[in-house]
């Protein structure tokens, strides 16, 4: 599929900006047990200590990090469900983005500043953290520059198209179709 332009994703903004404020869905539950491989599921667990069980995160931590405990401040990524879409219509190429959770949820700035929590299911809770999510190399190669471009645009950071950083702070079974409420 040819990649998006700025344009035509700029000219979804407006959709993008209508995602619930409040109480969304989780659609999308991607495990990446090593760099370049994604594993859709349809059940996931996180684990405060482990992350999303099975993912590749903590490997990739580096020991300062870990030893300064900054790397739980990106254990998990959230990305919107409907700004993948327009990158994709594919769920095995969206999964390529490199995020575990895709939400249907306002996850903009204003909406979810750092340290806001959200509950996902019956059972998981996470907290946003403030350290900035954006595209990188990855993203570009699979989406483009006009899409990174967008996502890192003023307006792209404001609504945090690229996604966000949390942490887990309790753990859980997650699945697509799970709700997930702004606390």
């Amino acid at each position: 599929m040819a990649h998006r332009t700025y344009d035509q994703l700029a000219a979804k903004l407006d959709f993008l900006r209508a995602a619930p404020p409040a109480i969304g869905s989780l659609e999308l539950v991607v495990r990446r047990p090593v760099p370049g491989e994604r594993d859709v599921l349809d059940e996931g667990v996180l684990d405060v200590e482990l992350g999303l069980v099975g993912d590749g995160w903590l490997a990739r931590a580096r020991s300062r990090a870990i030893a300064e405990g900054r790397h739980f401040q990106s254990q998990i990524t959230v990305m919107s469900s409907r700004m993948v879409g327009l990158l994709d219509d594919s769920v095995d190429e969206q999964a390529l983005a490199g995020d575990q959770l895709y939400v249907d949820l306002d996850i903009s700035q204003t909406n979810l500043p750092a340290g806001t929590r959200l509950a996902i299911g019956a059972e998981a809770v996470i907290e946003v953290s403030a350290k900035p999510h954006t595209g990188c190399a990855k993203f570009v190669r699979r989406f483009g520059d006009e899409a990174v471009a967008f996502v890192n645009s003023e307006t792209g950071r404001e609504l945090r198209l690229r996604g966000l950083n949390a942490r887990i702070i309790t753990g859980g079974t997650v699945r697509p179709g799970d709700k997930v409420t702004k606390l």
